[in-house]
């Protein structure tokens, strides 16, 4: 009968946190009441979770560093050291780990000092199960509240809503699926500012690694006389400074994914020892002389040729080998017109919101200024321009003019890009039409068929086109009607069958188009 009261309290004590593993969340309990902690860790353990129990705190700042918990329940009177002192501990080795202070002689000047110092919550005993789990599950929630919206999101639709649905972003997508089942190592190339960092969390979070972290290290960023530390961790002692023990970022990734950012910034010196740790899986800290086993995934990203840095003698061979098991070539902006419409009307809504103004599109002049210029910045420039021009839109401005980009110079010249002046802005396109000065949310449909090079017929090109202006036009539906598949299926005079079979041949995901409070709600 008690038992059948516990399960029922728990069943309403339950909080839906997602489609996250219960049983993949580790709940760390210290405390040295054995009596305590053993009926904490059957309520833990009845509730899904997996619970780790040490009774003190050198004990439990071992295992926070080794198990990596989720979330901890701290007793405030452990015999070696202060709770809050150990808090404080805990949180110097991993401030995102909620922390329950839990005391069977609650003191309201100790509460209010735990929860300046960073505590989740402070809970005195004795405390009722009902209780304890809602602020488990509160916990939970609050740490991964990305997470929660990105379990509701399929990966390939977030991609597809931050980079657009270009037939390059599908070829990108559909490699993405293809490589992110198994382990191999990735290596994601482009220039700066093209979203190798969206590719690289894609595959994560298509792998079954999503579970547990992504952790990216920018090796372009870290000094070389840190970059050790940053990738192996170093034990308390090792160096000047070393004041405790750290994870490097292949113990954080421990079951997930590691994202090496500009990779071909990496020093010749550490390129041997990243080698040795991707062929034997284990790591070394700075100052230990104990092997730690690691499970990770490696992608990696540059913006520079490694093959050519190879034959340069300034990137390892092996290494560049061990890297390409599988590699995702990202297009520059100018080679993916296709997806100009698409970013422009994303970034326009953002800048809008962010700066509480109006601004419904571009002029003509504008958008043949976008179209024209090469943006060696890619996506990021793009984003930063259209952030400027609307803020230097005055309330009376509707749509963006040239003048509102910094691409030009006094004289109307795009300084990056000679080949723009003010006259050629002007100027009418090749087919007559606007080049989308009806606003951002209009897609250009281009009116020109590609070159005859002799390898495609005439009619292979006509159906090419003919593809490319039914897949616009069916975006440009979903964008009218904010995504909604049975409203643009009647505004294109067709059925909902026949949309939703077009949809899936071009791979457009409606989802892309739904007003931004809808991707707030989750």
């Amino acid at each position: 009968m008690i038992a059948e009261k516990l399960r029922h309290k728990q069943k309403q004590a339950k909080v839906s946190i997602g489609s996250i593993s219960s049983t993949a969340i580790k709940v760390l309990i210290a405390d040295d009441a054995e009596a305590a902690s053993g009926t904490l860790s059957d309520l833990i353990d009845q509730a899904g979770f997996t619970s780790i129990t040490v009774t003190n705190a050198k004990a439990a700042l071992a295992c926070t560093q080794q198990e990596m918990p989720d979330i901890v329940l701290l007793d405030a009177d452990l015999p070696d050291m202060n709770g809050l002192d150990a808090l404080s501990r805990i949180h110097s080795l991993n401030k995102a780990i909620p922390v329950i202070i839990i005391t069977a002689h609650g003191k309201i000047d100790e509460a209010i000092q735990a929860i300046r110092m960073g505590a989740y919550d402070y809970l005195t005993q004795p405390f009722n199960h009902q209780d304890i789990l809602m602020t488990i599950r509160r916990a939970i929630k609050d740490k991964w509240p990305a997470r929660r919206c990105r379990d509701r999101m399929a990966p390939s639709d977030s991609l597809l809503k931050s980079m657009g649905g270009s037939l390059i972003i599908q070829r990108i997508l559909s490699e993405v699926k293809q490589v992110a089942v198994t382990n191999f190592s990735v290596l994601v190339m482009g220039e700066t500012g093209v979203g190798k960092d969206l590719v690289a969390q894609a595959i994560h979070a298509e792998s079954a690694r999503s579970v547990k972290r992504f952790v990216a290290l920018d090796c372009g960023a870290i000094p070389d006389s840190l970059i050790e530390s940053e990738l192996f961790g170093h034990e308390k002692g090792a160096y000047t400074g070393a004041h405790q023990a750290q994870m490097g970022a292949f113990e954080l990734a421990c079951g997930g994914t590691l994202f090496l950012d500009e990779i071909g910034n990496m020093p010749l010196t550490m390129q041997g020892k990243l080698l040795r740790v991707l062929e034997t899986r284990r790591v070394q800290r700075i100052g230990s002389t104990q092997y730690r086993d690691v499970d990770f995934r490696i992608v990696a990203a540059t913006n520079a040729d490694l093959d050519a840095m190879v034959h340069q003698q300034r990137f390892r061979r092996d290494l560049y080998h061990r890297l390409v098991e599988f590699t995702i070539p990202i297009p520059p902006l100018r080679e993916r017109t296709e997806d100009f419409a698409f970013l422009v009307h994303r970034f326009l809504a953002k800048a809008n919101k962010e700066l509480d103004k109006q601004v419904k599109g571009l002029s003509a002049s504008a958008w043949k200024l976008v179209r024209l210029y090469d943006w060696p910045g890619n996506v990021r420039e793009l984003r930063n321009e259209l952030q400027r021009a609307v803020l230097l839109c005055d309330d009376r401005d509707t749509i963006i003019m040239p003048e509102h980009f910094k691409l030009l110079d006094r004289r109307g010249r795009s300084p990056r890009s000679s080949r723009i002046d003010r006259a050629e802005l002007h100027a009418p396109t090749r087919d007559g039409s606007d080049d989308g000065s009806r606003g951002a949310d209009a897609f250009h449909i281009p009116g020109i068929p590609p070159e005859p090079d002799g390898n495609v017929s005439l009619k292979e090109m006509v159906k090419q086109v003919v593809a490319q202006v039914e897949r616009k036009i069916l975006l440009q539906a979903l964008e009218l009607t904010q995504g909604n598949k049975a409203q643009a299926a009647r505004l294109l005079r067709i059925d909902y069958k026949t949309i939703h079979n077009k949809l899936k041949t071009y791979h457009i995901s409606s989802i892309q188009f739904m007003k931004e409070k809808d991707s707030r709600e989750c």
